[in-house]
């Protein structure tokens, strides 16, 4: 079964690798930026048409406003990029905002962060993959009508390309992203050049439409509130900036300085394209309605539900390229594949993060373990896993998930950047040099404006997105706090509580006397041996015990003891309910009450056989029993192997494994040419 379960995971996640080629897996700044800013970067595909679909509800009258809320959201970008790359030079361990919220606002903070945290990874990969499934599903209908099993595959391909660890993954994962990004500067230069030096009028497929408002005549606070719910919805192109903070550990040396420098081409990138298809979505007329059938209306008609709506992106790219072109087609196609990877940014997000808060306590210790490939592949699964649910819970649909989204993000965003005030301010109180104190200034009011500007966003968020399905986000941040809160609680009980103590205690005292108990159902061999090890063991009493189940073998199982003249007393328990485990378990039980100070050693025979399904005849009596005696104090349980026949073919099924390599676990050189020694005639 080893080899057959080693040869599929060989082919599909590589060879394993050794500990000491853990340098080898980091990665350089060309590669970590795709891998770890690929969620930031690919937003820009979703983040405008967000804007525009909120906008919408007041009428095309208050499109006027997107450019005002890109530049919002641009000063929120620079502020938030500038804010972590003084995270990244203070905390280069890689514990990014949980480091920092715990250091310095307490574990409760820390922890706080940590859950939402955790959320938005697990959002990130459910809101990229299902939105990459509706762009897909525009061009293959096979797609749309299967969207949560496609989902659920794409989730379950990026798992398989993350175990094959960072640095391979990486370098799949960077092209398709380098070809988006080119494609989408592509397209707003030649859209630029054509629009301002050629005088071109370029319209997008939806520019002849007219849109029907939900609310016309917005006005006061109600138009307030319509422009903060279109600024948070545009805020969603600052998801995953946390990551390089969090992913510093997997960058090369120097490491903070190259995390910073990702940090600030990641920035520039994604403001770059962003602000770009917001400027060109206004100049080609790209009309977006939140119910596109109802409220996008042509010659006076609606266009019915049978209308699907293109994102803004493609949109822009038709109206700039031409439909059908060879650039359109080949941004269509990278804009797909780059919101399957985005979720990326959280497969190296969140195992390391689960790798920290394992090592803190806060999660099972698993997680804190590397796999065969030196990615942290508890934290992997853990990851898909959770995405699967939420994919089919909501049925991948991504207007429903992204309602979820960026509430754990500006969370976390919020008390890292308040941390690190306090970080300042620590470090104030104790610089001397006045060089030193103006840059830790300088670094405490980026750091302070920042925690303000995401504090302030983070109220906008929840104020308008809460009743929209904001509370699931908060929710899900509540149970992964309690579940952390309650392993550390376990964690810490039960180093309490097998801490070794100073003075001499009763686990060091050694006992007064060893009573040995062997179990034994017949004479037999493997009962036999069990008795010589017993006699070996020198207990100060020892016994056989057989249970009474029927009565014939029990009458056989005396005479053949007598006839054998074996010197050791044979005692019998009655089970008139033919009951095996119990009576032994009383008669253990009764033992110990007679002699508290005294330790029973119950040893017990067991078969050692070859194969899988014989595990399933034998031993179960045996199994029970041990399970059972586990939660019995002062008893210790022994078994005692008998090797069947079957056991030594499994043996030398074991050696061949030993010597059989699996394909491409080992890596064999050329050839070497052997000198001929035959003699020549």
């Amino acid at each position: 079964m080893s080899k057959l379960t080693d040869v599929p995971k060989r082919i599909l996640i590589g060879r394993a690798l050794r500990s000491d080629r853990l340098g080898e897996t980091l990665l350089p700044k060309r590669v970590a930026l795709p891998v770890f800013a690929s969620d930031p970067l690919s937003s820009v595909a979703y983040a405008p048409g967000e804007v525009l679909l909120v906008l919408s509800i007041a009428g095309l009258s208050a499109y006027h406003f997107s450019p005002w809320i890109a530049v919002a959201v641009v000063v929120l970008m620079f502020t938030v990029v500038a804010s972590y790359r003084q995270n990244v030079h203070a905390y280069p361990s890689g514990g990014g905002d949980y480091e920092v919220a715990t250091t310095n606002l307490g574990p409760r903070a820390g922890l706080t962060v940590a859950s939402a945290l955790l959320v938005d990874y697990v959002l990130t990969v459910a809101v990229s993959i299902s939105a990459g499934i509706e762009n897909l599903g525009s061009a293959i209908p096979f797609v749309v009508e299967n969207k949560v099993a496609c989902a659920v595959g794409v989730i379950v391909l990026l798992t398989l390309m993350n175990l094959r660890g960072v640095r391979e993954s990486g370098t799949l994962f960077a092209i398709p992203t380098y070809v988006f990004v080119a494609g989408v500067f592509l397209m707003i230069a030649w859209g630029a050049f054509r629009g301002v030096v050629l005088g071109d009028d370029m319209r997008a497929p939806t520019a002849d439409f007219e849109i029907k408002p939900e609310h016309p005549g917005l006005a006061g606070f109600a138009l307030v509130f319509l422009l903060l719910r279109a600024f948070s919805s545009g805020c969603a192109a600052l998801t995953g900036v946390e990551a390089i903070s969090n992913g510093v550990p997997g960058f090369r040396k120097p490491k903070s300085r190259n995390a910073a420098t990702t940090l600030a081409m990641m920035g520039l990138l994604a403001v770059t394209m962003f602000c770009g298809i917001i400027a060109l979505a206004a100049a080609t007329d790209v009309r977006m309605a939140e119910n596109p059938g109802r409220d996008l209306v042509h010659n006076g008609v609606p266009l019915g539900p049978g209308y699907v709506q293109d994102p803004v992106i493609s949109q822009v790219a038709e109206a700039v390229f031409g439909h059908g072109s060879f650039l359109f087609v080949i941004l269509a196609a990278a804009t797909a594949l780059v919101l399957f990877l985005a979720a990326n940014t959280a497969y190296n997000g969140f195992p390391l993060l689960g790798s920290i808060l394992a090592q803190d306590r806060y999660l099972p210790r698993q997680l804190h373990t590397r796999g065969d490939r030196l990615a942290f592949s508890n934290g992997i699964v853990l990851l898909a896993g959770a995405a699967v649910l939420l994919v089919w819970i909501y049925g991948a649909d991504s207007t429903r998930l992204i309602q979820l989204y960026i509430v754990g993000v500006f969370v976390s965003f919020t008390l890292s950047q308040t941390g690190m005030v306090r970080h300042w301010n620590r470090l104030l109180g104790a610089e001397k040099d006045p060089a030193a104190r103006r840059r830790m200034v300088r670094a405490r009011a980026i750091n302070a404006f920042g925690a303000f500007f995401t504090g302030l966003v983070l109220v906008v968020v929840l104020l308008t997105k809460f009743t929209h399905g904001a509370w699931v986000a908060l929710l899900g941040m509540c149970i992964f706090y309690a579940t952390m809160t309650a392993i550390r609680r376990h964690y810490d009980r039960v180093a309490e509580e097998i801490a070794a103590p100073d003075a001499p205690s009763e686990d060091t005292v050694r006992p007064s006397r060893v009573h040995s108990v062997v179990l034994v159902s017949k004479v037999h061999r493997p009962a036999l041996r069990a008795l010589a090890y017993a006699k070996l063991m020198r207990s100060d009493t020892l016994e056989a015990l057989s249970v009474n189940v029927d009565a014939e073998e029990t009458r056989a199982l005396r005479d053949e003891w007598e006839r054998r003249g074996i010197d050791v007393p044979l005692k019998v328990l009655d089970s008139p309910y033919r009951e095996v485990t119990r009576p032994v378990i009383e008669y253990v039980k009764s033992l110990r009450a007679q002699s508290p100070r005294d330790v029973v050693s119950v040893i017990i025979p067991e078969y050692v056989v070859g194969h899988w399904y014989e595990h399933f005849l034998h031993n179960q009596s045996a199994l029970r029993l041990k399970g059972r005696l586990l939660f019995t104090p002062g008893v210790m349980v022994t078994s005692v192997p008998y090797q069947m026949e079957s056991s030594e073919a499994a043996k030398l099924r074991a050696r061949r494994r030993q010597n059989w390599s699996a394909p491409g676990s080992v890596r064999r050189g050329p050839a070497e040419r052997t000198k001929d020694t035959s003699p020549r005639t």
